[in-house]
């Protein structure tokens, strides 16, 4: 009886749905954004654009904007700076579907916890586009951005596996935007 009871208990147990690994992202509404591709050069006829993804998908667009408050040289930004940069953006009409900006938001803390390569320079002269990843401490107020990919005057690029996916998901946004 016992055996019996055994072999219907695993066959039960085995045939029950398997529940996924994977943790549910829930993006924080305080976190005003979450990605940056941003492009500078600092050449005679200064260029400054670029876009942020914000928490809900909406694509804000910048071109030359006055008095535009840059991260620091640890890519650190506190919220009131990047309120006041948010408002010299456009919204383009573009938005990220739900499910992809979570499928990218997921990977922002592993992007963050892994390594950049050195910078090699390459192309003088022709600007900078930075790849940026954030996450925002409530706390402090303070969005700590991570350097997913540079291109450009100098190149590098973050070690993390899910960088170079996150990058051409950006490249593709900026893409987009260059064709609106």
């Amino acid at each position: 009886m016992t055996r019996l009871f055994l072999k219907i208990f695993i066959i039960f147990i085995l045939s029950l749905p398997v529940q996924s690994c994977r943790k549910t992202v829930v993006i924080n509404s305080k976190q005003a954004v979450l990605f940056q591709v941003e492009y500078v050069n600092g050449a005679e006829n200064r260029r400054h654009y670029g876009f942020f993804v914000d928490n809900q998908g909406k694509i804000l667009a910048y071109d030359n904007p006055a008095d535009w408050a840059f991260p620091d040289k640890q890519l650190m930004i506190n919220s009131l700076q990047l309120n006041s940069d948010l408002s010299k953006c456009r919204d383009t009409g573009l938005k990220v579907p739900e499910e992809e900006l979570l499928n990218h938001a997921r990977v922002i803390k592993n992007i963050s916890a892994s390594k950049v390569t050195a910078m090699k320079r390459s192309s003088p002269g022709s600007g900078s586009m930075k790849y940026i990843c954030y996450q925002f401490n409530e706390g402090t107020g303070i969005y700590k951005g991570s350097l997913i990919k540079m291109e450009g005057d100098s190149t590098c690029e973050n070690l993390n596996f899910y960088s170079k996916r996150v990058a051409l998901w950006l490249r593709g946004i900026f893409e987009k935007i260059d064709k609106n």
